[in-house]
């Protein structure tokens, strides 16, 4: 029996809505794995949003790519997992790409009020091509 979603299972997976592990090579130690929101729409690149000074951005830029990892935490348990190369990493305009990924994580309100605390913040916007998936759904029978 095999547990692997299909292309269109795992890519409507990865649509959901699900807080999103980073995965980034580091010279000499264990990859760097951090928290991030996330948006993908099936057959485009998966896009997120961080703070211009973060160390993940100098990690992204050496690495050149990056996997993300999303899972149900219910059971039955599934996952999707993506590898891939960075197609870009620019300057976010913090209103026009922030408040979509605020308003799909907090919703409406909380997601502009979100918006509205982080005024000032620099940020770049980072999109990824996805490469390599890996997928298991655990309640196939």
């Amino acid at each position: 029996m095999s547990f692997t979603m299909t292309k269109d299972e795992r890519e409507a997976f990865l649509a959901d809505l699900h807080v999103g592990i980073l995965g980034i090579n580091a010279e000499g130690r264990a990859p760097v794995v951090v928290p991030i929101w996330y948006s993908y729409e099936p057959g485009a690149e998966i896009v997120f949003i961080t703070n211009k000074g973060a160390k993940k951005i100098d990690l992204l830029k050496k690495a050149g790519r990056f996997s993300l990892c999303v899972q149900d935490e219910q059971s039955p348990y599934s996952f999707v997992s993506v590898e891939g190369v960075i197609i870009s990493i620019k300057k976010a305009n913090h209103q026009r790409d922030l408040t979509p990924l605020a308003q799909r994580y907090l919703g409406e309100e909380k997601g502009n009020q979100y918006v509205s605390d982080t005024q000032g913040d620099s940020e770049v916007l980072v999109r990824m091509q996805p490469e390599r998936w890996f997928s298991a759904d655990y309640g196939k029978s």
